[in-house]
């Protein structure tokens, strides 16, 4: 089981939340980007810098993702399409994407796709707040946690 992390809009707080339950937890972790990232050195936090472009970083984490992986995403698309690998998604607000809710997440965030293109003014997320680093921290906790008594180490 790897963590993989789309890191080109990552929060930095959420990062650090990362950073410290891979070593704790002793589980690889893969930050994705198209631009150079700087990460603590530890044994279970590598990156992977891609060529820039639309999607390039998603592209990769695709292609590399497998089965029982989790993969920190804001990414919608990206978050079915991991679903769709038979993986688990992570928003960095602490939703996570399963088989049994990602269409209507998909089907929230076409609709207001289509809003903004046909000239409404939708506004965005709030600002990451401490109840949203709460709400990862505890997903994700719960996630390895889950992860740890199923996997042998």
């Amino acid at each position: 089981m790897r963590i993989w992390i789309d890191a080109d809009a990552c929060p930095g707080p959420v990062k650090e939340i990362l950073f410290r339950a891979a070593d704790r937890m002793r589980v690889e972790s893969v930050l994705v980007a198209n631009h150079c990232l700087k990460v603590p050195r530890s044994p279970f936090i590598k990156t992977i810098q891609v060529k820039p472009g639309f999607n390039v970083a998603d592209a990769r984490i695709i292609d590399d993702v497998e089965p029982g992986d989790l993969v920190i995403t804001a990414d919608i698309p990206l978050a079915a399409e991991v679903v769709a690998a038979s993986a688990t998604a992570l928003n960095p607000r602490g939703t996570l994407y399963t088989e049994e809710s990602i269409q209507e997440h998909l089907a929230r965030r076409n609709f207001m796709d289509e809003m903004r293109s046909a000239g409404a003014i939708t506004g965005g997320p709030p600002a990451l707040s401490k109840v949203h680093l709460q709400a990862f921290a505890n997903q994700l906790d719960r996630y390895l946690t889950r992860y740890a008594t199923v996997a042998p180490r």
